[in-house]
């Protein structure tokens, strides 16, 4: 838990420090309106005292507990602002951490969980700091200040003060043992809720078309009913402590007064004033101990789970990137484009086999090279090692004539043009996804925006939609079609005006004509930049300069379309089962 303190900022700890001073002040004028109601007791009780020595003592009385008020919202203000700021400063650390994560660091944290550690998570952190500049603080001073100032009184007050505070201190540790295991439980189940929520909500169509709905109810049934009986579970524990507390804090007010109530039967007269006084003070204090005690129940009761909280933000905190950024942001006179994998083999972390074995090729300037193969084949996986998704297990990858792992991350993304299997939008207008990134410019021009969208067979759909490129873009895309989201995930890649296309079967959703019309556009207007394209269909890579047929994670053929006819039976087979044998001799494009 005390980890997590070192994100506070050098002024988060000055308001804390100035927020003390004033918690210090706040304590020492409570304890100061007992004295004063004493000392008006005795005035009051004493012939002859004169009225204006009463007002004096109610006014002060009065200031005390005015400056007690003052004091009490400057500590909420400060706390307010030091919670606020820290949780701002805490959600902003962990979004920068999460974004320079590999895809290794991403898959240890599920997205269910990390978005539970981005909100609930610090949310628990912050309400603990809050209440606990607020409570955790004043609760120690008070109880010392008010016990100390109960120790100068009769033993008997002190005795029974004393044992109340032991009974209640009992049962708070007996109801903790049994609630801070569930508070560690309830965030982990918290994390299932937020699973079963987006998978309901991201596979809507399909729950839909199997008539699945009652099967995903019953699976959110069964993860909110134990979220709840976790939570009810606590709420019951602590409806338990308040009134016993409660009890507890009457009790020693009844015991204080009987107590007071024998000592002044047993006085003398001149002595039973003094010990009345007394009696009203001493009872004060024991309410402002117990009420003390109270409060640090109340943060006990909270920092188990804020404590399971800060841990699971450190976690994603801690964790260093696998991948280190390089210094490099030049490539080898000469080559643009250029890619050569060198004995390059992969294997997932944790994994077993290895996903990719002695991969070797050369993709040169202005190349179109393919990559097709059966599914699991290793397809993706290979070009995701370009822009260091992961890093090579063995062997290197070269850009450039240099080793990808030696470049700036930031440069070599600069010098891409990558396209996913499934196609990414972000909510905004057409004209904000196609000018997406920077790629060291503060933002793309109009005509560069038009340009690749016109390259990409994506202006005609977009110039009939109203507001044209200022047109919405819903989240994720949902408010248009497949390949009208493919086209302009396209186009966002050749916005960047690369080095390096890697299109990652980025045509699947286009139908033949707009397949070959987007391949010749591109052709045509960014020959000298270097392709590699993922696909399964043979239609989309039959012109390619280069075609390398994966099996089993290794090249089992290389060539154009002819050569591999003739030498590779994998990739006659894959052509078998898409192309007619008339198609096989006399495919155009």
């Amino acid at each position: 838990m005390l980890k997590i303190f070192k994100y506070l900022t050098a002024k988060e700890w000055q308001m804390g420090f100035i927020a003390l001073i004033f918690i210090v002040a706040q304590v020492w004028l409570d304890l100061a309106v007992p004295e004063y109601m004493a000392e008006i007791t005795m005035l009051v009780q004493t012939p002859g005292s004169a009225i204006s020595a009463i007002w004096a003592a109610g006014g002060m009385m009065m200031l005390a507990t005015f400056g007690s008020l003052t004091a009490t919202v400057i500590i909420g203000y400060f706390s307010a602002i030091i919670g606020s700021q820290f949780a701002r400063n805490l959600r902003s650390l962990l979004f920068n951490r999460v974004d320079s994560f590999s895809m290794q660091e991403i898959n240890n944290f599920s997205t269910d969980s990390l978005i539970t550690r981005s909100t609930n998570d610090i949310t628990q952190v912050q309400i603990l700091i809050v209440m606990g500049l607020m409570l955790m603080i004043r609760a120690p001073i008070m109880i010392v200040w008010a016990i100390s100032r109960i120790h100068g009184g009769g033993l008997e007050w002190l005795l029974a003060t004393w044992a109340g505070v032991g009974i209640m201190t009992a049962m708070i540790a007996f109801i903790m043992v049994f609630v801070i295991p569930r508070f560690r439980k309830m965030q982990g189940l918290i994390d299932d809720m937020n699973r079963v929520t987006r998978e309901n909500l991201n596979g809507l169509r399909v729950v839909r078309a199997y008539n699945a709905e009652h099967y995903q109810e019953e699976k959110f049934k069964k993860a909110n009913d134990e979220l709840t009986g976790t939570q009810l579970y606590v709420t019951r524990a602590m409806a338990i402590l308040f009134p016993v507390i409660n009890l507890i804090m009457a009790g020693i007010t009844l015991a204080i007064y009987w107590i007071g109530a024998s000592m002044i039967d047993a006085a003398e007269i001149s002595d039973r004033l003094p010990i009345f006084a007394d009696m009203v003070v001493f009872s004060q204090y024991a309410i402002m101990a117990i009420m003390s005690f109270l409060m640090l129940a109340m943060i006990f009761i909270m920092l188990p789970r804020a404590s399971v909280s800060a841990k699971r933000i450190n976690e994603v905190l801690e964790t260093q990137p696998t991948i280190k950024n390089g210094i490099k942001t030049e490539g080898v006179a000469g080559l643009k484009g250029s890619v050569v994998f060198k004995n390059v083999s992969f294997k997932y972390p944790d994994a077993a086999d290895y996903m990719l074995r002695d991969i070797n090729f050369t993709a040169n300037e202005g190349e179109t090279v393919a990559f097709i193969g059966s599914t699991g084949s290793g397809k993706t996986t290979l070009v995701n090692l370009i822009p260091r998704f992961f890093d090579v297990t063995d062997g290197e990858i070269l850009f450039n004539g240099v080793n990808v792992r030696d470049y700036s991350y930031e440069f070599l993304c600069n010098k891409i043009g990558y396209i996913s299997q499934k196609a990414i939008l972000f909510k905004g207008s057409i004209k904000s996804n196609v000018g997406y990134g920077d790629n060291g410019k503060e933002t793309y021009s109009e005509n560069d925006i038009k340009k690749a969208v016109e390259i990409a067979q994506g202006r005609d759909f977009i110039e009939e939609m109203e507001n044209t490129y200022e047109a919405e873009i819903a989240q994720a895309g949902t408010n248009i079609s497949g390949g009208q989201k493919q086209r302009i995930a396209i186009a966002r890649a050749i916005c960047r005006k690369p080095e390096l296309y890697i299109f990652d079967d980025s045509f699947s959703a286009l139908d033949y004509k707009t397949d070959r019309e987007l391949r010749t556009a591109l052709k045509r207007e960014n020959a000298n930049v270097t392709k590699l394209i993922v696909a399964q269909r043979i239609g989309t890579i039959i012109d390619a300069d280069k075609i390398i047929v994966l099996d089993e994670g290794k090249i089992v053929g290389m060539g154009n379309h002819n050569e591999l006819l003739q030498n590779c039976e994998v990739y006659v087979q894959i052509a078998r089962s898409q192309l007619s044998d008339e198609d096989l001799q006399s495919f155009e494009q």
